[in-house]
């Protein structure tokens, strides 16, 4: 198992592969406290995802807080190795594509 930071560069390319023309943001973990790893751009829609090694890294506090609610506005999940494809496809469906 790698480090969280290696799967999230790879995830950020494969998202840029993926979604043609999308824009990936990475947020400050410092800014606001558990807000998700990144936030995915694509036409007029938006996602939002927290990046994790593992399904059984932990969580910090507010990450579920944060993900339910933006969830809520549009979407956004834990993602990692393990649920990579399920969460890719929910994507899929969220931005439309």
């Amino acid at each position: 198992m790698g480090r969280e930071s290696t799967y999230q560069s790879r995830l950020i390319k494969k998202l840029k592969s993926e979604f043609s023309g999308c824009m990936v943001l990475k947020n400050d973990a410092n800014y606001i406290q558990g807000i998700p790893d990144l936030i995915v751009l694509h036409n007029d829609k938006w996602a939002a995802l927290e990046c994790k090694r593992s399904e059984s890294s932990p969580h910090q506090p507010n990450q579920n807080y944060y993900v339910e609610k933006m969830n809520g506005m549009s979407y956004a999940a834990f993602i990692c190795p393990e649920n990579e494809k399920e969460v890719l496809d929910g994507l899929q469906q969220a931005l439309g594509t």
